[in-house]
């Protein structure tokens, strides 16, 4: 299995994220699950892939260019993938990941995550979403994600696509035995199309 991990390029302002991207690498190392992430040295990045490789695990970096020329590239990964933009470096790693996780970040990390969660509402790929939240980091998304359910804009089946878990092993286990809803737009034109 690969997991795509989305975070941040910093450490954030609390050991707690650092701790928990660390020991997210550690685990995936521990139970043979391969990394797949942005390809930087830098930040909560950095982190989680050091930790899969000190664990004997495999990590697949992708990163566009213009980044790679800026030495934010890791260079000890397993595979490092150099892509042309940011569009390209998202399809690669969805291209290689069964799954995506989201730990705290900024806007690249929700802007990615998002992406992965709309694709599978549409039924682009069937690979599930969660969201480590570490410290309650994401507490405020999940209340917005209510808003968009109770107002309308959201069913609660495509609000359920994604988990909200505090550690990994129970996204694991959710990943284990994911299985996608029904797409968003079933056959518009009805039957007798």
């Amino acid at each position: 299995m690969r997991i795509c991990v989305f975070c941040g390029s910093r450490s954030g302002n609390s050991d707690a994220y650092a701790d928990a991207a660390r020991k997210l690498g550690a685990s995936m190392a521990q139970q043979k699950i391969d990394l797949v992430y942005g390809g930087g040295h830098v930040g909560l990045m950095g982190i989680v892939a050091d930790a899969v490789l000190r664990g004997g695990g495999k990590v697949y970096g992708v990163i566009p260019e213009k980044l790679a020329e800026r030495e934010l590239a890791h260079d000890t990964l397993t595979e490092l993938f150099v892509v042309r933009n940011m569009h390209e470096r998202k399809m690669k790693m969805a291209d290689l990941s069964d799954a995506f996780i989201a730990m705290p970040g900024g806007i690249g990390t929700l802007e990615e995550i998002f992406e992965q969660w709309t694709w599978l509402q549409l039924s682009i790929h069937d690979k599930p979403s969660a969201f480590l939240n570490v410290n309650g980091y994401y507490d405020p998304l999940k209340q917005m994600i209510e808003q968009m359910t109770s107002t309308g804009f959201l069913t609660s089946e495509h609000a359920a696509m994604v988990r909200f878990e505090s550690s990994f092993e129970p996204i694991l286990a959710a990943f284990k035995t994911f299985r996608a809803p029904e797409p968003k737009w079933v056959d518009l034109a009805g039957p007798d199309a």
